[in-house]
C-alpha cells in the first residue's frame, strides 16, 4: 500500500548562460556578465521547485504546465509559475514540509544572495523560511558548469496531506 500522507519531489534542470541576459535566480535579479537564457525568465530555482513540487504531486514537469510553445509564458516572471504550483499543490490538499536547492553555478558565488533569494520565494509560497534551504556549489571549472557555459540545479520537496 502505497502512504499517501507524505511525498517526495524531485526537480533537476539546467539552463544555457550567454553575455547581456538578465540573470534572474531563485526570485531575484543578481547583476552579472552573462544570464540563463529560457523561455520564460529562466529562473533556474523557481523551475527545479516548481518540478518537485509537480513531481511529488505525480502531476507531470513545469513544461506540461507551462509549455515553451505558449507565447503566454514568453518572459514570464517565473514567481508566477510558481503561485500556480502551489495553487495546484493546496487544491489537491497537500502542504509543504520543506524544499530543499542545490545550485551547480561556478560564477557569481550566490552566498550573498541566497537569504534574499528564502525570503523572496518563501512569501510567493507562503511558507516559513525555516522550510526551505537553498545552497550553492561550482563544480570546480569541470564541464559546462565550470566553462561558465550554464547553470544547473537539483530540487527535493516532501509535503505531507493536511
Amino acid at each position: 500500500m502505497i502512504e499517501e500522507n507524505c511525498r517526495i519531489g524531485h526537480g533537476y534542470d539546467v539552463h544555457k548562460l550567454e553575455t547581456g541576459e538578465k540573470f534572474v535566480i531563485g526570485g531575484i535579479e543578481i547583476d552579472h556578465d552573462k544570464g540563463a537564457v529560457g523561455h520564460s525568465d529562466a529562473d533556474i530555482i523557481i523551475h527545479v521547485i516548481c518540478d518537485s513540487i509537480l513531481g511529488a504531486l505525480s502531476e507531470g514537469d513545469i513544461g506540461k504546465h507551462f509549455p515553451d510553445t505558449n507565447e503566454k509564458y514568453k518572459g514570464i516572471d517565473s514567481k508566477e509559475l510558481l503561485l500556480e504550483v502551489v495553487e495546484i499543490l493546496n487544491k489537491k490538499g497537500f502542504e509543504i514540509n520543506n524544499i530543499d536547492v542545490t545550485v551547480l553555478l561556478q560564477r557569481p558565488k550566490l552566498r550573498n544572495h541566497i537569504d534574499k533569494m528564502i525570503e523572496t520565494l518563501s512569501a510567493v509560497m507562503k511558507i516559513d523560511k525555516k522550510k526551505l534551504s537553498i545552497k550553492a556549489t561550482t563544480t570546480e571549472g569541470l564541464g559546462f558548469v565550470g566553462r561558465e557555459e550554464g547553470v544547473a540545479a537539483h530540487c527535493v520537496t516532501l509535503i505531507n496531506k493536511i
